[in-house]
């Protein structure tokens, strides 16, 4: 299927055509390049230019740049622009433009990427379906996203994030959603803001790129919900509520009902019952304000239930999975991808809510980006009620003694600078029976945790619950 044709991208970038050329994808990693994509040169902690002949090498079918590099033919086939990133980002304009998809936009301070996946799960069943990969939901994520859009999409999902004032305005207007969603706001990228109201602040701005007519869902829950509700009343939105105090979508139990989550609500009046095959209320709440979201873009809310009650998280967000030891299984519950005070502490609500006879474990690592209260929001996680149900908790990272500090003597495990230091004492760690759990910011690689916890036993057929 061709996505662009050197003709078609000149026209959309005013950029300069060598060659006559067709590309079937776009791709900014040479790793993961397929035969026929077109190679974004951006510059990032290296400058793509220099990676464009081992593009060409690997089979693009052309490359997005704004100078010929060294090594490369003078006539390769290039789309040659002013700028890289500029390029992208008409690229990305263009194809929105010239699709008939309904589009969605997600931003929250926490559960954006589940959210997303599981509305590209609900609507896949309804029509052809495009949604960003990973978490591709930054100044090159979302016009990437879009620039990849086939033009028959019927429905189109697109995660906004950020870590600075001013950044969703511009993605949102590039995305021009019908639907837009905040997720939750929470104290996250505190260094940026002045308080948890400037999140709120930000993550309102999300529907100053809505349609004419768009719809603005929204969570009651937060105690911030005034400063999105005036946003949209300003904005014009028609905004439509989820929550447990929400009069729209309006949650009414989340349990854990043997390996699934099961919510019962109540949507625009009518009962509806979500099943969810991963643990947590917190999966519930975005489940009902994806179903929201469904229904605002006129697909069928009944069927988008049943697709719902298929989707499974992603590697490294509440992936559960069985690790055989000699002396029994480990229940493995992979959240390592992303960490704050809010997911933190739902988490840690799952880890203690999980069924079991044995011991409850967390590995938890720093959460980064909370500015100046970062070592009174990690102790804090001390006096969380989940903790109380769980049986050991280890630390790792210099924000993370903080913790290690305010926990009980009997739940308090190791203090690890890293989480390498940690994987040597894992084996003697944990038996048979342990409910385990891994979470940390990114950069704090609790992956290797996982990798480590791995490689004791055997890894059975992953059941992706947590």
């Amino acid at each position: 299927m061709t996505l662009w044709t050197a003709a078609e991208a000149a026209a959309a970038t005013g950029g300069r055509a060598q060659g006559s050329w067709a590309v079937s994808g776009l791709s900014i990693d040479t790793r993961t390049l397929a035969p026929g994509d077109m190679f974004v040169a951006l510059k990032a902690a290296r400058d793509g230019h220099d990676f464009v002949a081992q593009a060409l090498e690997k089979g693009a079918g052309a490359a997005l740049v704004s100078r010929i590099p060294d090594g490369v033919p003078a006539d390769a086939p290039l789309l040659v622009v002013d700028d890289v990133q500029a390029g992208l980002e008409a690229l990305g304009r263009a194809s929105r433009a010239r699709t008939r998809a309904k589009v969605v936009a997600v931003t929250g301070s926490v559960g954006k990427t589940s959210t997303k996946e599981m509305l590209a799960r609900m609507l896949s069943d309804q029509g052809r379906t495009h949604a960003a990969v990973a978490s591709y939901n930054n100044h090159w994520g979302v016009p990437l996203t879009l620039a990849r859009m086939p033009r028959d999409t019927e429905f189109a999902v697109i995660e906004i994030g950020m870590n600075h004032p001013g950044e969703i305005a511009p993605l949102a207007r590039q995305a021009r959603p019908h639907v837009a969603m905040v997720t939750t706001v929470a104290a996250v990228h505190l260094e940026a803001f002045e308080d948890v109201a400037g999140i709120a602040a930000e993550k309102a701005a999300v529907m100053e790129g809505l349609e004419p007519g768009g719809v603005a869902v929204l969570n009651a829950d937060i105690a911030e919900a005034q400063v999105l509700r005036d946003a949209a009343a300003d904005l014009g939105a028609d905004a439509r509520w989820f929550g447990s105090s929400a009069e729209d979508y309006r949650l009414l139990s989340a349990a854990i009902e043997g390996e699934e989550t099961v919510a019962r609500a109540t949507a625009n009046g009518r009962a509806v019952e979500l099943h969810i095959q991963s643990l947590g209320a917190h999966f519930a709440m975005n489940a009902l304000g994806a179903l929201a979201c469904v229904e605002a873009l006129g697909a069928d809310p009944a069927r988008a239930v049943g697709s719902l009650a298929l989707w499974s998280p992603v590697k490294g967000r509440g992936v559960r999975e069985t690790i055989r030891l000699d002396s029994g299984e480990i229940t493995l519950l992979d959240d390592s991808y992303n960490a704050n005070p809010t997911s933190m502490a739902a988490a840690l609500a799952v880890l203690a809510a999980t069924p079991g006879a044995g011991r409850r474990i967390a590995y938890v690592g720093d959460m980064k980006e909370l500015g100046p209260q970062e070592q009174a929001l990690h102790a804090g996680l001390a006096g969380l009620e989940a903790v109380q149900g769980i049986d050991r908790i280890h630390c790792i990272g210099p924000l993370m003694r903080a913790l290690h500090g305010a926990l009980p003597e009997a739940k308090r495990g190791g203090w690890y600078e890293t989480s390498a230091d940690a994987v040597p004492h894992l084996a003697r760690g944990l038996r048979g029976g342990d409910i385990v759990l891994a979470k940390g910011s990114l950069s704090m690689a609790l992956a290797k945790i996982v990798d480590g916890i791995r490689e004791m036993g055997q890894s059975g057929p992953a059941q992706e619950n947590a």
